[in-house]
């Protein structure tokens, strides 16, 4: 029985031990809440898209035309078996996209009934703002065609990151409107 009482003791010092230097865990700061959300340029603007809205983005693969449809919806493509119809989102606000091929891809929308692709001219990748931070008020020398689909900017070293709410544009009668009339 002593073997057993002995070690019993060992483990309760070295429990003991532990604890006394054991160091305490940080304390646990108020974090302000985070919006992440997909930075693309467009026609020279720079835009940030929800995170929870976009649900890939694509290098712009090879295309089948379609006929009779309006100059900006530009064909199918053939993306993991899944028909995606991809349309310049230039085109449709009345610009034209970069002229460097390489750098343009395709933001995925897919929501509200809808699958498809947004050319844009360059994806920056992920942006994080702190939520509280977004302004009301898109930059002055945004196109007003493109208002409307504005919920607001957010600013980061200066740079202006228009809010640009995928949902309002895939409810657009025009946008959904394809067919060249």
């Amino acid at each position: 029985m002593t073997d057993q009482v002995s070690a019993y003791s060992v483990l309760q010092t070295l429990a003991q031990d532990s604890l006394s230097s054991a160091q305490q865990l940080p304390a646990q700061l108020d974090s302000t809440p985070q919006w992440k959300g997909v930075g693309f340029s467009l026609m020279g603007f720079d835009f940030v898209a929800s995170l929870d809205e976009v649900s890939e983005m694509l290098e712009v693969p090879p295309l089948s035309q379609l006929p009779s449809v309006h100059s900006w919806v530009k064909g199918v493509a053939n993306v993991r078996g899944r028909l995606l119809p991809v349309f310049d989102l230039a085109a449709f606000f009345g610009g034209t996209l970069n002229n460097n091929r390489k750098g343009q891809r395709l933001l995925v929308f897919e929501g509200l009934g809808l699958y498809v692709g947004l050319w844009v001219d360059h994806i920056y990748g992920i942006k994080t703002f702190e939520a509280d931070t977004q302004n009301r008020e898109i930059a002055s020398n945004t196109p007003t065609t493109m208002a409307e689909y504005l919920m607001g900017a957010f600013h980061d070293d200066g740079k202006c990151w228009n809010t640009f709410n995928l949902p309002f544009l895939a409810e657009d009668s025009r946008f959904l409107h394809v067919a060249a009339d």
